[in-house]
């Protein structure tokens, strides 16, 4: 129970032994003690600094991103716009040449029926004379049986001849 109950002489070596705790630790463990804090503060700065740096390279890459983002955005956009012109351009073209192409086969086909008319009226007018001349000729060779007759208009179409 003397340790437990105050005592001067105990008190007097209690406190030598923890002044040469003290002093030992002082010597030999204090500074090293000291210096692994300090380089542990040291490395808690830089991590904190290195994640902040990180933070802010993130923010930055995301504002990048963000711009690379609309900047496609754009792109796609003015892609589009222009395929759209491209094939609105390119069905324009086409609906003028269907346009030009049907007006050629129309003025062919006028042409190739106005050349058939003309064929199938030459035709006819053939036709025409020569039946005209055989209904002619019959009606001559009717009138004509005789000689007589036959001299009479032989001079009748010769005094025409002359008078023309």
């Amino acid at each position: 129970m003397g340790f437990v109950t105050p005592d001067i002489g105990t008190i007097f070596w209690m406190v030598i032994i923890f002044a040469i705790t003290l002093f030992i630790l002082k010597k030999f463990a204090w500074k090293p003690i000291l210096t692994s804090l300090k380089v542990r503060e040291n490395t808690i700065a830089q991590a904190l600094s290195s994640a902040d740096e990180a933070r802010k390279e993130v923010e930055g890459l995301k504002a990048d991103q963000e711009q690379i983002i609309a900047e496609a955005k754009r792109e796609k956009h003015l892609i589009l716009k222009e395929a759209r012109e491209l094939n609105e351009k390119l069905l324009a073209d086409a609906k003028i040449q269907a346009q030009n192409e049907g007006r050629k086969i129309v003025e062919a086909a006028r042409s190739q029926i106005e050349a058939e008319k003309a064929i199938a009226i030459a035709d006819m007018k053939k036709q025409i004379v020569d039946l005209s001349v055989l209904v002619a000729e019959k009606l001559i060779r009717q009138q004509l049986k005789e000689q007589k007759d036959q001299d009479a208009m032989v001079k009748n179409l010769l005094d025409d001849l002359k008078l023309n």
